[in-house]
């Protein structure tokens, strides 16, 4: 099943969340309405809240609750990107300007904030705490792995281990609580519940492992954003410190010292050449891989059916794609 494929199984449903997202956003202030509807519709996947609408159709729901769960998670996910991109400093995102460089960065800041208490509104609504403890719990962490990679940044002494820590907090733990609640509004037992949430976590860390290859190997059109631009904000991802523990002295050191100063784009090429002579970029692709098979072993306690399908063919897209 190809992506298209998979967006036409879902196409009903997440017509349905789009529409509740647009009708959320709603605000008396024309700038968060204004600069809400700028991000929101920036030409994103979409990959969160339709993991949540397949996992729950894939599950049987009986409900429209999956479509007011996956606006949720959609706006949690554009919070966290409107705060990373005042973080980042970045001026490009999905082949647009960022909002931050179009609205300014206290714009960027709180309208963040409405975002997240917008989705905090919406859990509310749903009158389930356990939707609540699994999505408060979620975004704490998401905020702790911000400041993780924070504070790895310029450290070219990061572990692979802080490394993979960092990923699944900034990312896969918000896969991980999309997928997992698609369970937990459909009332399952706790075995699939617990199938479930490791899908969206192994996912998580595959498609945020591939998004870190992406970052050396794919042009900027494709990206929507500028190459290079882990490497030129001295983040220590994991093709970069693969490629700085396996280089020769003299490589190393170039390599740790883009990583301390942030000045690596002025060696990209030397730096991507060494990447793939000591099998950084393949290494990290392997990684992705083993998630991806993990994600879909995952989905082996759940019955037959073209929602499966698609979550199956999701793990292989995750990690088979080009932007």
């Amino acid at each position: 099943m190809d992506l298209d494929s998979i967006l036409q199984l879902s196409d009903s449903d997440m017509t349905a969340v789009n529409r509740l997202i647009q009708d959320q956003l709603s605000s008396d202030v024309a700038l968060i309405n204004q600069l809400s509807f700028y991000i929101v519709n920036s030409g994103g996947k979409r990959l969160r809240p339709l993991l949540t609408v397949l996992s729950a159709r894939a599950l049987n729901i009986q409900s429209e609750e999956h479509h007011t769960l996956a606006a949720i998670i959609e706006f949690i996910h554009t919070a966290t990107l409107l705060h990373d991109d005042v973080v980042d400093e970045s001026t490009m995102r999905r082949g647009r300007e960022t909002a931050n460089e179009l609205f300014g960065n206290q714009a960027s800041v709180l309208v963040g904030d409405f975002l997240y208490s917008r989705a905090f509104q919406m859990m509310v609504g749903l009158k389930r705490m356990r939707v609540m403890d699994i999505l408060s719990d979620a975004t704490n962490r998401i905020a702790q792995g911000e400041v993780m990679q924070l504070m790895n940044c310029n450290d070219p002494t990061t572990t692979e281990e802080s490394y993979l820590e960092v990923i699944y907090s900034k990312t896969a733990r918000l896969f991980e609580a999309a997928t997992q609640l698609a369970a937990v509004i459909t009332d399952q037992r706790n075995e699939i519940e617990v199938a479930m949430q490791q899908y969206g976590k192994h996912l998580g860390t595959a498609f945020q492992l591939i998004d870190d290859v992406l970052d050396y190997t794919a042009s900027s059109n494709e990206m929507g954003k500028q190459a290079g631009d882990d490497l030129a904000e001295g983040k220590p991802t994991l093709p970069l410190l693969h490629a700085m523990w396996n280089a020769d002295q003299k490589n190393a050191a170039l390599i740790k010292g883009a990583i301390e100063n942030a000045n690596g784009l002025a060696h990209f090429e030397q730096i991507l050449a060494l990447m793939h002579t000591t099998g950084s970029i393949e290494y990290t692709k392997d990684l992705a891989e083993q998630e991806s098979w993990k994600a879909k072993e995952a989905l082996s306690i759940l019955p037959e059916s073209h929602h499966k399908s698609a979550l199956l063919a999701l793990a292989d897209i995750a990690i088979n794609r080009d932007s």
